[in-house]
């Protein structure tokens, strides 16, 4: 007869290999699985949905979804569900020019706005065919700003002096060494006023509103989605369903179309991804499309 102890053991073992199985399985499975998760049944035609979560930092992962739902054949459209505060400028452009070649390419795109969908975030929802906000959204704040924080009183009195080798008079502006001379002042004001004109621009060429138009809504202020819509800065209020809804209509599917989205992160990638915004909030000197 088998001791206790004997049953244990095997117990042990056996769930131990259990184990290893169960690992091996998502190991190899786990690749075909990563792609994409639907979140309804399959059908004729799919809306995709692409998230813009946090400040905008880099464009790369939200690029790459754009261009594959943009090539996917079974997806006619995309839900772009915003909550973002905005950020840096060169990405915000990049997604921007992305969503902006996916609707020449005949895809629809509805704009879903969270929380806050504001600078840089409304300046992504305006490549949208639609845009949908909660009437408790705050959006608006189109406008730049950049940060040059000036520490220098502060070094003076602790004995710290700075040495600077530079290749021309301008090329340390913004240090946290000194303040800015008027003329600095200027240069930095010129190159905040050409991509304040490049955001009207943008906002001017794909809302239903002149330029001027936009200039007197551009002033950096936001908005509640209910004030907004009166504006001419989204077209309808309503929530995420709502703009699913939306999508599949325009893009002549079903009722309830099948909705696709990417995989949800790891733990790890989250941590990553979270440490890198952390890193890049806020950075003295970096021009941006961004709500406080």
């Amino acid at each position: 007869m088998a001791r206790k102890s004997d049953w244990i053991i095997g117990g042990l073992l056996g769930g131990g290999v259990l184990v290893i199985i169960v690992v091996m399985v998502l190991l190899i499975a786990g690749p075909m699985l990563s792609s994409d998760s639907s979140l309804s049944g399959m059908g004729g035609g799919r809306v995709a949905l692409v998230e813009v979560r946090g400040p905008i930092t880099r464009a790369d992962d939200t690029v790459k979804q754009i261009i594959k739902y943009r090539e996917d054949e079974s997806v006619r459209a995309i839900v772009l569900r915003i909550d973002s505060p905005g950020g840096a400028v060169a990405p915000t452009q990049e997604i921007f020019d992305e969503l902006r070649k996916t609707r020449d390419a005949g895809k629809i795109i509805v704009a879903s706005m969270g929380s806050v969908a504001a600078s840089g975030g409304y300046y992504i929802a305006c490549a949208a065919d639609s845009i949908v906000a909660n009437p408790g959204t705050i959006t608006g704040s189109i406008g730049v700003i950049t940060v040059a924080p000036s520490a220098e009183d502060l070094f003076e009195k602790i004995g710290i002096d700075w040495q600077v080798v530079k290749s021309g008079r301008h090329k340390d502006i913004g240090s946290m060494s000194r303040s800015m001379t008027d003329e600095e002042l200027g240069i930095v004001q010129s190159v905040v006023d050409d991509v304040y004109d490049q955001f009207v621009g943008a906002v001017a060429s794909y809302r239903p509103l002149s330029r001027e138009e936009v200039v007197e809504r551009a002033d950096g202020r936001v908005y509640t989605g209910n004030q907004a819509l009166p504006l001419g800065l989204v077209d309808r209020l309503g929530t995420y369903q709502d703009a699913i809804a939306l999508a599949g209509r325009m893009a002549g599917l079903p009722e309830k179309p099948s909705v696709i989205r990417q995989r949800p992160k790891t733990f790890f990638e989250m941590l990553m991804e979270n440490m890198e915004t952390m890193t890049g909030l806020y950075s003295p000197g970096i021009v941006e499309y961004r709500y406080r």
